[in-house]
């Protein structure tokens, strides 16, 4: 999982972004809200954590400028205001969960997982699965039906991120910027490469079917 932390304390920024990669969670960091709008925009991710007093363009601003562009991931607001009418402001911008500082390390990790599992990033347990695709995150690996794929680390995090995103169109600039991101020499092609070693592995299977392509545009993983 993906994770925009942006937060002026750099203690704390530093901290969560500690915390975050403790579990597995790859993050990327910014101090001030025009920053974190940029990258919000211009990258894909599958949680954002926000405070709402920023240097610039503020928490709220920042969430409401997302919203009416059309970006959906789901925000997480830290803040030091517990004010009821504090938390009204917040959700009403756009904010989909509230955790006020100080603030202990597993109600944050049970947050974002509440919140990931509410946008369907993870199943009810906080395990990644679909179908009959589960992972085994000690060995890198993914597996159908207990039976291991044998994937690469760049077809795992594919794998990983076509769950993640299940039966929803991906555009190949969506996959590619997720996978290699911006700064990759590589061109977006490499995803259909990606592509055709991932069904290549889910053939024996008789899973490759579940990654359909939309001409045009990207790939779905859906059940056939």
């Amino acid at each position: 999982m993906r994770v925009l932390v942006v937060e002026d304390d750099r203690a704390l920024r530093k901290a969560v972004v500690n915390i975050l990669q403790d579990e597995d969670y790859l993050t990327e960091e910014a101090e001030a809200g025009d920053e974190g709008l940029l990258l919000a925009e211009t990258h894909t991710y599958d949680l954002l954590v926000l405070d709402i007093m920023l240097p610039g363009m503020d928490g709220l601003s920042l969430i409401k400028r997302l919203r009416t562009k059309g970006v959906k991931t789901p925000a997480l607001f830290l803040t030091a205001k517990d004010s009821v009418d504090a938390r009204v402001r917040g959700l009403d911008a756009g904010a989909d969960d509230y955790l006020v500082k100080p603030f202990a390390v597993e109600e944050l990790l049970a947050r974002i997982r509440a919140l990931l599992r509410r946008d369907g990033k993870l199943a009810p347990e906080g395990e990644l699965s679909y179908g009959p695709i589960s992972f085994l995150p000690k060995e890198h690996d993914g597996c159908v039906q207990g039976t291991a794929l044998k994937l690469t680390s760049t077809e795992y995090e594919l794998l990983q991120y076509l769950v993640q995103n299940r039966e929803q169109i991906l555009s190949r600039s969506q996959i590619f910027d997720r996978i290699w991101g911006l700064d990759s020499e590589a061109n977006d092609s490499i995803v259909d490469l990606y592509i055709h070693y991932l069904r290549k592995k889910l053939t024996p299977f008789g899973c490759e079917q579940m990654i359909r392509t939309v001409r045009g545009i990207g790939y779905m993983l859906k059940e056939v």
